[in-house]
């Protein structure tokens, strides 16, 4: 099983290559997309080479979901903690995004070591911005309390218009993900994989990683819940998240982990799709060598019984 990486490759390449570049390069405006609809937009200019202009779209989010100012509870504190001086966040962000920042490169430290890491952080700033809410709620269950003025079940975007839910309490925090797919094959497959996913967590190597559970109807949990947020054509998958699964760096992981789960599925339906076409593809061409040779053989008999050496054999034994 390969897990999503959290550095936006195309992110990190450029903010590394203009700190390499110095006072020379070209200006640059670029756009990407990533998984779950994340869009960015990097931006800067040789007249002032030493500040980088980054935009961020995040998700579009469905009604459930509680934003503050556009964005996931908590963001804007976790970007200052995690990007400190070298960050500044511009009000408001630049039309058809929810957050624009000026990095100072400037500010980066003169350690290439520590300057990597400042960056690879930057290249992070999905994690940092989605992963937020989820970072508070988890880091209130590594010390056995429950974040204040917090709902007894929380909404959190991760892809278009759709959520996955948490009921916070002080021993445990209960995830909740309606699965969807829009293609019929890949519902089969995710359904056939979840359950499989479920019975592989009862193994005795893994006794100690968060419990899982895939029903076909929404959990207890998510009573009174409306309706379209329940609208999962490949059921429901439940994670039971206790305080020694967010232990001192185990909290990174385990949110990154939570936060990108649904597109870890979806990778790897996809790459079993494309399995199967593989073996398809493979099986059909081994077919068509079969009928290829079974053909020339025929053929091979059919110059044998029609072929002037047969006829001159007959001839023979008649004399």
């Amino acid at each position: 099983m390969i897990l999503l990486q959290s550095p936006s490759r195309f992110l990190l390449q450029i903010l590394q290559d203009r700190v390499l570049s110095g006072e020379k390069g070209m200006d640059i405006d670029c756009h990407t997309v990533e998984f779950d609809d994340v869009r960015y937009h990097i931006q800067f200019s040789m007249r002032n080479p030493k500040v980088v202009v980054l935009s961020v779209a995040l998700p579009l989010p469905p009604p459930e979901a509680i934003l503050y100012d556009g964005l996931p509870l908590g963001a804007i504190e976790a970007i200052k903690a995690a990007y400190g001086m070298v960050v500044q966040i511009l009000d408001p962000p630049k039309d058809g995004f929810d957050l624009t920042m000026k990095i100072n490169l400037t500010k980066l430290p003169s350690d290439e070591e520590q300057r990597n890491a400042i960056l690879t952080q930057i290249a992070s700033v999905r994690e940092v911005v989605l992963g937020a809410p989820l970072k508070v709620l988890l880091r209130h269950l590594a010390s056995k309390t429950v974040a204040p003025n917090v709902n007894k079940l929380v909404a959190l975007v991760h892809r278009p218009n759709e959520s996955f839910f948490l009921a916070p309490q002080a021993d445990k925090v209960t995830i909740v993900y309606p699965m969807r797919f829009q293609d019929s094959i890949d519902i089969v497959l995710a359904t056939s994989f979840l359950q499989e996913f479920v019975e592989a967590r009862r193994t005795a190597a893994l006794n100690n990683v968060p419990s899982c559970m895939w029903s076909p109807a929404a959990p207890l949990e998510l009573k009174g819940v409306p309706s379209d947020a329940l609208n999962a054509n490949a059921g429901f998958v439940t994670f039971v998240v206790y305080p020694r699964h967010v232990e001192g760096k185990k909290l990174d992981r385990t949110v990154w982990n939570l936060l990108t789960f649904h597109a870890y599925v979806s990778y790897h339906v996809k790459c079993s799709e494309g399995f199967m076409h593989t073996r398809m593809r493979r099986r059909v061409e081994s077919l068509i060598q079969a009928l290829d040779r079974a053909k020339s053989d025929a053929e091979k008999l059919k110059k044998l019984v029609h072929g002037g050496s047969f006829k001159r054999l007959v001839c023979t034994l008649c004399k």
